[in-house]
């Protein structure tokens, strides 16, 4: 069941991927030159509270994940973020190769 789940929302967040790719295609051939909206920008437009609220937490635990880790994230295409995100989710769910021959036991 849990690994419908992961297959289920890593086909959605892959999809959102897909527009978000899209999103940036169109806006780029509009304008004439290569425009990438990051992913900070995004998560800031959807929730601004959780983003402002993350950066306190991840620094009282370990400052070198948010400044290094984080903000590149925060920095790489929305896009991309949400794909390897998908793809992780999918690789997750995907079923079990069926075991042949004496690997059965």
């Amino acid at each position: 069941m849990i690994r419908f789940v992961f297959r289920f929302l890593g086909l959605w967040i892959l999809a959102a991927a897909f527009i978000f790719l899209i999103y940036d295609g169109t806006k780029s051939i509009a304008a004439g030159v290569v425009l990438i909206k990051p992913f900070g920008e995004t998560w800031n437009d959807i929730h601004a509270g959780s983003l402002q609220a993350l950066q306190p937490l991840m620094e009282r635990h370990s400052p070198w994940l948010w400044d290094p880790a984080m903000l590149s994230v925060l920095g790489a295409p929305t896009w991309l973020v949400l794909g390897v995100i998908g793809m992780i989710l999918v690789l997750l769910g995907r079923k079990k190769k069926p075991l042949i021959g004496y690997a059965r036991r």
